[in-house]
């Protein structure tokens, strides 16, 4: 790959000579403009509005714009003399772990190759320091003219390095977000949730670019003298009136269109009913299982204490009985019927015993 800068990664007092890369690039086909009636190129000439003559690359230099119209020509020399530390020189100021820069801020994706053999040591001591700390390097660098902030991290055996916006360049989302206050239910959240857990994960490296593939057909076609292919046209989305009836038909579309994809059974994704969500997103107080197990164990401790009661009155049955008939014993024993109780035994046979 050819290098677009060269310089070095000042880490302290240690000096990285490296090479910058573009990491990056684009497959997006480009036109030309032509004249329609004949098919002429149309190109841009630099013209002097003054002179009213094209110029050449030679004779254009720079000049700042100011707010009256007038131009304020600034030359190479006057740039050189700028306090620019960061000119050949890419300065780590800080590392920072990777979730503390916002992917607003995040731009143009480098790899940062050690230059040389005397660069092998240092760059990978930087590399393998970054990746032992799950940290990110913050530094700073000139690039086309102008310091620039970037992002230096790890990737695979190199060291990538995103340029960075400047925090003040970053725009705050005032005005972006409805102004109206709109009220979601849990039963719409349930069919996202459904519908996210449906779709589920893929593989980045299977996504390409539909509208460049069906564009290099056209223009093969035309190359060929053939017909260019009809693209299907895809269905106008209509109005939205119903949320929970367009949540459950992508729900329902989803599900068909991963099972015409030939994924297996196991691998469908499965639409579940997520759990009723109260309002303050508490968890739900604990219901029926407990409270009839209560009322089922206090019928039961209802029941035996019953069933003691019943057992102690029979008891006392028993011992009542038992002492009237020890008392008309006793009264049979007095003196002046021993006589009649002997006959009454002797004329009395004795009971069997049933088995």
């Amino acid at each position: 790959m050819r290098s677009i800068w060269n310089g070095a990664i000042s880490f302290g007092l240690v000096s990285i000579p490296v090479k910058l890369v573009n990491a990056t690039e684009s497959h997006a086909v480009s036109f030309r403009q032509i004249h329609t009636e004949d098919g002429g190129r149309i190109r841009y000439r630099k013209v002097c509005e003054l002179e009213d003559r094209e110029v050449a690359q030679d004779e254009i230099g720079k000049a700042y714009e100011d707010a009256d119209g007038s131009m304020i020509p600034i030359t190479d020399e006057d740039l050189s003399h700028l306090p620019i530390p960061t000119a050949r020189t890419i300065e780590i100021v800080a590392f920072v772990p990777e979730e503390r820069i916002d992917p607003l801020q995040m731009g143009s994706a480098y790899y940062l190759a050690a230059s040389g053999a005397p660069a092998a040591k240092p760059y990978t001591l930087l590399r393998e320091a970054l990746g032992r700390s799950n940290r990110v390097a913050i530094a700073k660098f000139a690039l086309r003219g102008r310091e620039r902030l970037g992002m230096l991290r790890v990737v695979g055996d190199a060291i990538a390095m995103h340029g960075l916006l400047w925090p003040d360049e970053v725009r705050a989302p005032e005005g972006v977000a409805p102004d109206a206050g709109v009220t979601v239910r849990d039963q719409e959240l349930d069919l996202a949730d459904a519908l996210m857990d449906t779709l589920g994960e893929i593989d980045l490296d299977d996504l390409h670019d539909e509208y460049r593939e069906a564009l290099e057909q056209v223009i093969a076609a035309k190359a060929a003298g053939e017909t260019p292919p009809e693209t299907r046209e895809e269905a106008a989305p209509g109005k939205v009136l119903d949320l929970m009836a367009a949540l459950e038909s992508s729900v329902r579309a989803a599900r068909e269109s991963r099972g015409g994809e030939g994924a297996g059974p196991a691998e469908e994704a499965e639409v579940r009913t997520l759990p009723q969500r109260t309002p303050s997103r508490r968890t739900p107080k604990e219901t029926g299982g407990k409270k009839s197990t209560s009322t089922a164990a206090k019928k039961t401790e209802a029941k035996k204490t019953a069933a003691k009661e019943t057992e102690g009155k029979r008891t006392a049955a028993k011992k009542s009985t038992a002492s009237a008939a020890g008392k008309s014993t006793a009264k049979s024993a007095r003196p002046g019927k021993k006589t009649a109780a002997k006959s009454t035994a002797k004329k009395t046979p004795p009971r069997k015993r049933s088995a």
